[in-house]
C-alpha cells in the first residue's frame, strides 16, 4: 500500500513548488493609456417628439379634444409619407389643474379648474429635407407642447467603424510618446475597452413657431460620432 501512495506524494511534492513558484512571479510592467477619435458623417434621419396638450372642464372633454387634434397630426404625417412603422405614441398623460387660494388661518384651498390631457407623439422622418415642412404642418393642426429634435442615421456602424479606429491609433500614439520618455518599450497588447457618445437632442420650442409663417428652416448638418478606447499595453 504504501509502495503505491509513495509515486502521488513524490509528484505533489514536484508539483507544489511550480506552483507557488509561478505565483510569486511578478506582473509584467504596463502602461494605460486612453485614446479618442471622431468621425462625421451627414444624417439622414430626423426624430421628432410632438406633443398635443388640450384643457377642458371635464378629463372625458379633455381626452376628446386631444383626441381630435392628435388624429389630424397623425393624418397629416401619413399624408406627408410618414409610414405606420415610423409614427408611435411616447405617452399619454391625463392632469386636473387647480387654482390655490390663501385662507386666513395660513392654510391653503385647492379649487378644481380644469383637466389637461397631453399626448406625445414620436415621429421618425426619413426624409429629412421634409422636417421643416412636417413640423410646420404638425404645429398648425395642434401641436402646441415642446418636445424635441435630433439629427441621427439609420445605421452609423461605418462610422463609428472609423472613429474607433481612429480612438486606436490615437491610444497607441499616446503609449509610444510615454513609454519613449521613460526609456522603454510598449509591447503587446494586454486589454482594450471602448466607449461610443453618440450626437445629443436638441429641444423644441413650441413657442418659436407661433409666428412661422412658412416651413421651419431646418439645418442638419453633420453627426459626430465619438468613441474614447482604454488600452493596456505591456512594457518591455
Amino acid at each position: 500500500m504504501t509502495r503505491h501512495l509513495l509515486p502521488l506524494a513524490l509528484a505533489a511534492a514536484i508539483a507544489f513548488p511550480a506552483m507557488a513558484g509561478a505565483a510569486d512571479s511578478p506582473t509584467p510592467a504596463r502602461i494605460i493609456v486612453s485614446g479618442e477619435g471622431e468621425a462625421t458623417t451627414p444624417p439622414d434621419l430626423a426624430l421628432l417628439s410632438l406633443s398635443v396638450m388640450r384643457e377642458a372642464k371635464t378629463a372625458r372633454a379633455a381626452l376628446d379634444a386631444n383626441n381630435d387634434a392628435m388624429a389630424a397630426v397623425i393624418a397629416a404625417m401619413k399624408a406627408a409619407g410618414i409610414k405606420d412603422r415610423d409614427l408611435q405614441t411616447a405617452g399619454i398623460q391625463i392632469n386636473p389643474r387647480y387654482n390655490f387660494t390663501n385662507k386666513p388661518d395660513g392654510s391653503q384651498e385647492a379649487e378644481l379648474v380644469a383637466y389637461q390631457v397631453t399626448n406625445t407623439l414620436a415621429v421618425r422622418v426619413r426624409d429629412i429635407d421634409k422636417t421643416g415642412e412636417i413640423l410646420d404642418k404638425a404645429v398648425s393642426l395642434g401641436v402646441n407642447q415642446g418636445g424635441g429634435i435630433s439629427f441621427t442615421n439609420d445605421n452609423p456602424d461605418a462610422t463609428i467603424t472609423e472613429a474607433r479606429k481612429k480612438a486606436v491609433a490615437n491610444a497607441i500614439a499616446k503609449a509610444k510618446t510615454l513609454a519613449e520618455a521613460a526609456g522603454v518599450s510598449i509591447g503587446r497588447v494586454l486589454e482594450i475597452s471602448d466607449q461610443n457618445i453618440a450626437p445629443a437632442p436638441m429641444a423644441i420650442n413650441a413657442k418659436a413657431f407661433d409666428a412661422a409663417r412658412s416651413a421651419v428652416p431646418t439645418q442638419a448638418g453633420e453627426n459626430a460620432y465619438n468613441v474614447q478606447v482604454t488600452v493596456t499595453f505591456e512594457l518591455k
